[in-house]
């Protein structure tokens, strides 16, 4: 319970921070040059697209919370037999931040109207995030060959469910980036400044995704290698 409250009030605080750097509070009726004349209408200067994401990323952030505090809950009964972590898992890691390095870059090279960059930045994240699935599975095939299944013990079942559920976001992730990146290479120097606006956008919006799944992960890997324990130790000795 006391990692659930505590995982809820980072993810309604981050949460609040981003929305209001949105412009939620914020009276356009008031205000001038907010937005963009296109076809006669203003476009907001907050897309809605990110509200949207946003969104996503709170109810996301609870399933995870979830999933730690079931996780800490669970390792304190008897039968629960800690794992010995792959090896792999520390390769998987720093892909991932790799992915997330790559396409904090994309952003950069979008708002500066460079293609290439973008281009090349947005392929090397999507290389680096099927690496770090396959290393998954790696993962996944070493404990199985151990002996550690599903069945056989709490702490492996829990391991491949959070796992899987982290991997189920990176392929829905990976959906969305595949469609950037075909829009990436489908514009020119020549392309409006409007597709080049959504370009922009698109690739902000997976980057702020690869943001999360790399905060997330490394919450669960740290979970994983056990290096949490004597955090949740004190946590439960100042509520008890």
């Amino acid at each position: 319970m006391v990692v659930i409250v505590v995982f809820m009030v980072l993810m309604a605080i981050l949460a609040g921070w981003w929305l209001s750097r949105q412009g939620l509070a914020d009276k356009p009726w008031l205000e001038v040059g907010v937005g963009v004349e296109a076809g006669g209408a203003k476009l907001p200067s907050s897309p809605t697209a990110k509200i949207g994401l946003g969104a996503f990323l709170v109810v996301a952030g609870s399933l995870f919370s979830l999933l730690v505090s079931a996780y800490s809950m669970r390792m304190d009964m008897a039968d629960w037999r800690a794992l010995p972590m792959p090896t792999v898992l520390w390769f998987s890691t720093g892909l991932l931040i790799l992915a997330s390095i790559a396409l904090h870059m994309a952003v950069i090279a979008a708002r500066s109207d460079e293609l290439s960059h973008v281009r090349s930045s947005i392929l090397a994240a999507g290389v680096c995030s099927l690496a770090f699935l396959t290393t998954q599975v790696l993962a996944w095939r070493e404990l199985a060959a151990s002996g550690y299944f599903t069945a056989a013990n709490p702490a492996s079942a829990f391991f491949y469910l959070v796992t899987a559920i982290h991997g189920a976001h990176m392929l829905g992730g990976l959906v969305a980036l595949c469609r950037t990146s075909v829009r990436a290479f489908a514009l020119s120097v020549t392309s409006p400044p409007r597709a080049v606006g959504k370009l922009a956008l698109s690739v902000e919006l997976c980057a702020l995704y690869w943001h999360f799944l790399l905060l997330v992960w490394l919450i669960l890997f740290s979970l994983l290698m056990r290096w949490t324990d004597d955090l949740i130790a004190i946590c439960r000795g100042l509520l008890t």
